[in-house]
């Protein structure tokens, strides 16, 4: 999976520039900035990468395809809502690495959702239903959520 790279800088000259973009940066934005440019931005890289063969993740029996936004377990397809299928994606993206429930929270609501946490684990707990059995997002107590390959 290539992930795309956003450099955050307060370096405005030109020489700084290129050599961020040389070193490997697909993008460059200079402080301060709008945070509607940076998601502007972000959502750019996203769609440049959205081409490449990358756009299926899978973790044993489940299979998310990016592009589709379709999520397959044990070759049947299941259908989730739209904020069940968010956070298992940045589950799948974040693969073996354990999630706090903040970092589930703004990344599925963008910073806005004000409301309680607990939402995470009653929709994570949604998503392990239909998935029957299998303990494909692991709770992590006092920690998180992650999913392991």
């Amino acid at each position: 999976l290539a992930t795309p790279v956003l450099m955050l800088t307060a370096k405005d000259e030109i020489d700084d520039i290129v050599k961020g973009l040389d070193t490997g940066a697909d993008d460059y934005l200079v402080k301060p900035f709008d945070f509607k440019e940076l998601l502007a931005r972000v959502r750019t890289l996203i769609r440049r990468n959205s081409g490449s063969a990358a756009n299926e993740i899978c973790a044993g029996e489940l299979k998310i395809d990016l592009s589709k936004k379709s999520v397959e377990f044990g070759g049947q397809n299941i259908e989730l809502t739209g904020k069940e299928y968010e956070i298992l994606e940045f589950l799948m993206l974040n693969k073996g690495r354990i999630l706090t429930r903040d970092q589930i929270k703004e990344h599925v609501w963008d910073f806005d959702y004000m409301g309680s946490s607990n939402i995470i684990d009653v929709l994570v707990k949604n998503i392990r239903k239909k998935f029957g059995e299998c303990e494909v997002i692991q709770t992590k107590r006092g920690f998180g959520y992650v999913i392991k390959d």
